[in-house]
C-alpha cells in the first residue's frame, strides 16, 4: 500500500506540465514566505518571545486546530488545480493570521527538532531556545531554502509537511460538525450552485420523493445530481454531501474541508 507521500505525489504525477509548474511556483512562493516568517521569529528575542508565550497559552485542541489551519492551506494549493472550478477562495474568516502562522512555524520547527535532535532542547532551558533553533536553522536554511530547485525537490519536502500535519490531525482524532463527521456546506458554495430547468418527466427528487414538474427550477449539484431548491437547501444546512452519490461540497468546518481536500488528492491517486 502506498504511503501517503507517496500517493500525493502519484496524484501530482497525472498533472499536465503547465499546471504542474504552475504548482511549484505557488508551492515555492509559499515556502519562501514562510522561511521569512520564521527568520523573523528567530532574529528577533521579542518575536520570538512573543511567538513562544502564545504557543504555550494554548491548549493542544488549539494547537491541532493551528496545525489544521495550516494544513488546510496547503491542500486548498494542491487541489485547486484538480478541480479548480469546485474549490472556491476561502472566506476571510479562515484566513491565518500572521501572529497564528509564526506560531505555527516555529510549533513545526519544534516538532521537528525533537524528533531528529531531542538532546538540543532537553538540555537547555527555553531562555536559550532561540539561540539554539537559530543556528539549527542557519545550518538547514541555504539547503532548503528553495535556490536550484528542481520540481521534485520543492514538492516532496513540502508533501511530507503535509502528511506529517494529515497523521497528527488524524491522531488527535479531530472531525468536524457535530462529532459524527456531517459538516454543512460552506454558504459560498451553495449560493454559487447552478438553477436547471426541468425537461423531460418521471424524474424524482429523492429527498421529498415527489415528480420534479417540468419546466419547474431545480438545483444541481456539481455531481449533476438535480433536487427541490426547497428540499435541498435544508439538506446543505446540515451536511455537504449529495443525498445520491455523497459527493462532498465545500464547507467552512476547517477538519470536514481537509477530509474533503484529502480525498480529491486520493481519488486522483485510485483513479490512475
Amino acid at each position: 500500500m502506498m504511503t501517503e507521500t507517496t500517493a500525493i505525489m502519484a496524484a501530482l504525477s497525472t498533472l499536465p506540465p503547465p499546471q504542474l509548474s504552475d504548482l511549484n511556483f505557488s508551492i515555492l512562493s509559499d515556502i519562501r514566505h514562510h522561511h521569512r516568517r520564521l527568520s523573523a521569529v528567530l532574529s528577533s528575542p521579542t518575536l520570538f518571545s512573543l511567538t513562544l508565550h502564545h504557543l504555550h497559552s494554548l491548549s493542544l485542541p488549539h494547537k491541532t486546530l493551528l496545525i489544521a489551519r495550516h494544513l488546510l492551506s496547503a491542500l486548498r494549493h494542491l487541489a485547486r488545480h484538480f478541480h479548480p472550478k469546485q474549490q472556491p477562495p476561502p472566506p476571510p474568516s479562515t484566513a491565518t493570521k500572521q501572529r497564528d502562522l509564526d506560531a505555527v512555524l516555529l510549533l513545526l520547527l519544534l516538532c521537528e527538532i525533537r524528533q531528529h535532535n531531542p538532546e538540543a532542547l532537553e538540555t537547555s532551558s527555553p531562555a536559550k531556545w532561540r539561540e539554539i533553533l537559530s543556528g539549527l536553522w542557519c545550518d538547514a536554511v541555504l539547503t532548503i531554502s528553495g535556490i536550484g530547485f528542481c520540481d521534485g525537490s520543492v514538492l516532496i519536502p513540502y508533501i511530507e509537511t503535509v502528511t506529517r500535519c494529515w497523521k497528527f490531525v488524524g491522531e488527535m482524532g479531530c472531525c468536524g460538525g457535530d462529532g459524527d463527521g456531517k459538516v454543512a456546506a460552506s454558504p459560498a458554495a451553495v449560493v454559487a450552485l447552478p438553477s436547471v430547468e426541468v425537461r423531460g418527466r418521471g424524474v424524482e427528487c429523492v429527498i421529498c420523493k415527489e415528480e420534479m414538474r417540468e419546466g419547474r427550477d431545480l438545483c444541481e449539484l456539481p455531481c449533476e445530481h438535480l433536487f427541490h431548491w426547497m428540499c435541498i437547501l435544508p439538506w446543505l444546512t446540515k451536511r455537504n454531501t449529495c443525498p445520491c452519490c455523497r459527493f462532498p461540497l465545500p464547507t467552512d468546518d476547517v477538519f470536514g474541508e481537509i477530509q474533503r481536500l484529502w480525498e480529491v488528492l486520493v481519488k486522483n491517486t485510485i483513479k490512475m
